[in-house]
Order: C-alpha cells, then structure tokens, then sequence
C-alpha cells in the first residue's frame, strides 16, 4: 500500500486542510468519533465537503442517540486532538461507519493524528486496513 506524507502549515477545519494540500475538499475524508446514548464510541467516515447523518448512524447501531464526542473523549480514545483524527490507527479500535462515496474518489487525503501532516493515498487502500459498515 503506497501513501504519501505532506508536511504543511496547521489545518483545523477541512477547508483549511484541502486548501494546503492542494486538492478538491471532496478527497478529504472527515474521522468524526461518535458516542452513543450507552457511552459506547464508534467512528464515522464521510467526504470533508459533507456532515454525517448522526440520526442514520444511530439508527443502524441500534440506540437512541449518538452525539459528537467532546475534545477530551476524543483524545483519550484516539491519542489525537479534533481535526487531526485519520480514519485508523486509533488508540483504541472503533467500529467504524463509512460513506461510500469515498471509494468515488480515486485519492483520498486525511490528517494522520497531527494538524501539520496529512497523508495521501488511493482511496481503495482504505479498505485493506479497516473493515467499515458503509452508509
């Protein structure tokens, strides 16, 4: 699996980030870790340039209500601050919801744990290291 790192100015919104990298905000994929009514955290992958249907995700996991964990829970469960949290890699592993309309891209770029560095790579690879639900 090829990838490629970028070391660039911080970035702290997906504006922000598609505009140092250089490319469209639709290749960046946004890791949004979620906490459900039973304090359960589970992540979601959408394009940059879209929000995540927070009703959807709580319908397919099954709960009441899932809500967009607070800086403090995303740092303990994932080591990174919000905006710099990439699609794998976590401290902790998460069951992972993912838009397919990532996989329309034939790149994708994401922070990768730090808001100075950003990797790029073929948006299939994804794939061979996480195993999403799509939405």
């Amino acid at each position: 699996m090829n990838y490629e790192l970028t070391v660039h100015e911080p970035v702290y919104t997906s504006e922000q980030a598609a505009r140092v990298r250089g490319v469209s905000i639709k290749t960046g994929v946004k890791a949004l870790v979620l906490k459900t009514y039973e304090h359960r955290f589970i992540l979601v992958l959408v394009t940059a340039d879209k929000r995540a249907d927070l009703e959807k995700v709580a319908e397919l996991e099954g709960t009441k209500n899932v809500r967009l964990a607070n800086p403090q829970e995303v740092f303990e469960v994932t080591g990174c601050e919000i905006g710099s949290v990439p699609p794998f890699g976590h401290l902790t592993e998460l069951k992972t919801y993912m838009d397919r309309e990532i996989l329309e891209n034939d790149e994708v770029n994401f922070n990768c744990g730090e808001h100075t560095k950003s990797i790029k790579m073929k948006a299939q690879d994804i794939l061979k290291v996480i195993n999403p639900i799509f939405i």
